[in-house]
């Protein structure tokens, strides 16, 4: 595998060139890519280095705060080189078909027994594997699909803490969570290792290869995520304005005697 590809110099020569805006680079590759989680992280770059620029004073403590968010923005997105430098196979690989057969031997391993558990320390453990599949896999992974993937386990990976420090109780929300931890995230990675690798390119009935297929199902599988996580974090807000309905309610028309508690 290799990055030196004609796309990927004309990437960095276009980061080099406009190094002054590092800041904003983790911004950039969040929105070509449409990846909300890394746009949120982008914009904190850059609202960093704009206010060390625009609003304190550049000499001091704003132009520490601009090279600071520089130089988060920049080690940030070397960390997500897969996703905007992907890299290809050198020529030779591909004629070498059965040393790409060789790890479809681990797609076998089952989920720890951990995984079998009730509730969120089955989902961890899990979520736990499914990591840990993809990375021993990672070469026979495209790029942008393990990135994905790796974002996904995050995603869900908070979900899942979330619940265990303050259950929805809400039985809908912990089918969906369960299937997409526990069945539809580990099928899609499964029946793709499970592909001979030599077959990976190939177009199937429906017009795709396998490698844009595993694509797309995992895009479809990240946004649920996203769901999940966002549907996640408006049930406490929705909880205490709940709450503060009922007190509005029961006690709202007790303001004028302040002192009034019901004993009579």
């Amino acid at each position: 595998m290799t990055r030196w590809t004609l796309g990927n110099v004309v990437k960095v020569g276009l980061v080099v060139l406009f190094l002054p805006l590092l800041a904003f680079l983790v911004l950039v590759i969040g929105a070509v890519k449409k990846r909300a989680l890394v746009i949120l992280e982008g914009l904190v770059y850059a609202a960093g280095f704009a206010v060390g620029i625009f609003v304190l004073d550049v000499i001091g403590l704003g132009g520490l705060l601009a090279l600071v968010s520089m130089g988060a923005s920049g080690v940030r997105a070397w960390h997500l080189r897969d996703l905007w430098l992907p890299a290809r196979r050198r020529w030779w690989h591909r004629l070498l078909p059965e040393e790409t057969d060789a790890p479809t031997a681990q797609v076998t391993t089952s989920p720890p027994a951990e995984a079998a558990l009730e509730g969120a320390d089955g989902r961890a453990a899990t979520l736990t594997w499914v990591g840990s599949l993809a990375r021993r896999q990672r070469p026979r992974l495209p790029s942008g699909a393990y990135v994905t993937l790796l974002e996904t386990c995050q995603v869900l990976d908070a979900v899942v803490e979330a619940e265990r420090r303050e259950p929805t109780r809400d039985a809908s929300f912990e089918y969906e969570l369960d299937a997409l931890v526990r069945e539809y995230l580990p099928a899609v990675v499964r029946g793709y290792l499970a592909i001979p690798a030599r077959l990976l390119d190939a177009r199937q009935p429906n017009g795709r290869t396998p490698k844009e297929e595993l694509a797309e199902q995992l895009d479809l599988l990240f946004r649920q995520a996203e769901a999940l996580h966002a549907a996640r974090h408006s049930h406490a807000p929705a909880q205490l304005t709940t709450m503060g309905n009922f007190l509005r309610e029961k006690f709202g028309h007790r303001k004028q005697d302040a002192f009034d508690f019901g004993v009579k």
